[in-house]
């Protein structure tokens, strides 16, 4: 794969199975991302090095997934101007993700950071696709593309639906 330009980060392990749908779709659009884990909490000193050293590295973009008080996400777009997806993320320790969400959603002025919905991954993977597709026209295609099939999809089951004899609306 290529240098990558999208940072996916989590909290810990356990949010894996919901990060994941942002690589699948990232991986999808031919985007080429790293994943790790960089606790705010438990190794605040490894989040301070990937956040300073994300531009440097090459990376346009950073989902940042975390759950219960998901400090992650903002402490990340703390410390760095590139955008930063928060991910909120429903884990065992949570208040029905609320906390999650509300951690992520409420930053001060200056400190932004784009927040999806709760458990939300996949749309993050493709917010940061979107915004690299700025860029980059041929991943715009390829996001053009993607939409297209997503409007067939439906239009493939309501004319199956329609076929049923159902009243209409």
């Amino acid at each position: 794969m290529s240098k990558p330009i999208v940072g996916i980060i989590m909290g810990s392990q356990s949010d894996l199975p919901v990060m994941r749908k942002a690589a699948d779709f990232l991986s999808e659009m031919k985007v080429p991302f790293e994943i790790t884990i960089v606790s705010a909490h438990r190794t605040p000193e490894r989040m301070m090095a990937y956040a300073s050293s994300a531009r440097s590295r090459g990376l346009k973009v950073i989902v940042a997934g975390a759950g219960g008080a998901a400090h992650l996400p903002g402490m990340i777009a703390s410390m760095t101007s590139l955008p930063v997806i928060g991910v909120p993320i429903k884990s065992s320790n949570s208040i029905d993700g609320w906390d999650s969400i509300l951690s992520i959603l409420q930053m001060p002025g200056g400190v932004p950071v784009a927040t999806v919905a709760l458990d939300g991954s996949k749309n993050a993977g493709i917010l940061a696709a979107q915004i690299i597709g700025t860029m980059d026209k041929t991943l715009a295609k390829r996001l053009d593309k993607y939409k297209e099939s997503m409007k067939e999809s439906v239009l493939a089951t309501a004319s199956e639906l329609e076929g049923l004899g159902l009243p209409k609306p």
